[in-house]
């Protein structure tokens, strides 16, 4: 009986408890860890469809509130009869990335916790073809985080814009896109070491990056949950599946053209 009640006064670290999403957490002073995150999208319009990235990371907090992280990627795809892509199948390095989240509010002493965090990657792969590219982009994220009930369950928005600039390799001139998104995530504790809850997230994907003309919009959902594996390790999963979804001009409810059916996600830390 003490056991948990130990582990409850401790409060939830936001920081990696989601898959897709990001918590306002960034860590204490001091902190350096090395996560693993595997990303799977399943499914298009027709044919077998199947891209795999594997990113390792290393993450700092140098100051107070204000971490880190650096990640390079491998990606695997299996494409094969899918409209409007080639044919591919292999495993290849993908790219490069640099995030950096600073805290604005603490959620233990403010009454809400706000973090923002900005990303920027660059890739020699097309993310959704495979296909060799020129690719850049960015993506800004503001979390907004409270306690549902303080210690046991935690409740999270996050608000994204990502522009992108991708120039396909054989092409003559590059393409702009960009996703609004908003997602929501609520995770509440199962035992000391378990949190068990979902995320929901929608997308609106444009032309351009000035959000000029709406492509496709898209909703997924899907169970997320956290194991605290040891003192210094731990292990996050997620399963999400594309419950709506619209291509631009089409009455269809779902978009397999600008999305997947199913996105995965599995992620292993360790502090050290």
């Amino acid at each position: 009986m003490l056991l948990p009640a130990r582990g409850y006064a401790e409060g939830i670290d936001t920081e990696h408890i989601f898959a897709f999403m990001i918590g306002s957490d960034v860590g204490e002073l001091g902190d350096r860890e090395f996560q693993s995150e595997t990303t799977g999208r399943f499914s298009k319009n027709g044919g077998m469809y199947g891209v795999v990235g594997h990113e390792v990371e290393l993450e700092f907090v140098p100051v107070r509130d204000f971490r880190i992280e650096i990640g390079t990627t491998l990606s695997g795809r299996d494409i094969d009869g899918v409209p409007g892509l080639e044919n591919s199948s292999g495993v290849a390095w993908q790219g490069a990335s640099l995030d950096l989240r600073y805290r604005f509010l603490d959620r233990q002493t403010a009454p809400f916790g706000l973090t923002l965090a900005v990303e920027a990657r660059g890739d020699r792969l097309d993310e959704i073809s495979a296909s060799r590219a020129r690719n850049f982009e960015t993506e800004w994220i503001l979390a907004v985080e409270r306690d549902v009930i303080p210690n046991l369950a935690v409740a999270t928005l996050n608000l994204s814009y990502q522009p992108e600039w991708n120039h396909l390799v054989g092409t003559p001139a590059g393409e702009q896109e960009s996703t609004l998104g908003a997602a929501f995530g609520l995770m509440a504790r199962l035992g000391p070491d378990i949190l068990i809850g979902g995320e929901v997230r929608y997308f609106r994907k444009y032309q351009a990056i000035g959000l000029e003309e709406l492509v496709g919009q898209a909703l997924f959902v899907g169970p997320t949950v956290y194991f605290q594996l040891s003192e210094r390790a731990r292990l996050t999963a997620n399963w999400s599946v594309q419950a709506w979804g619209r291509t631009a001009g089409s009455d269809g409810n779902l978009d397999l053209v600008n999305f997947e059916r199913h996105q995965a996600r599995l992620v292993f830390g360790v502090n050290f």
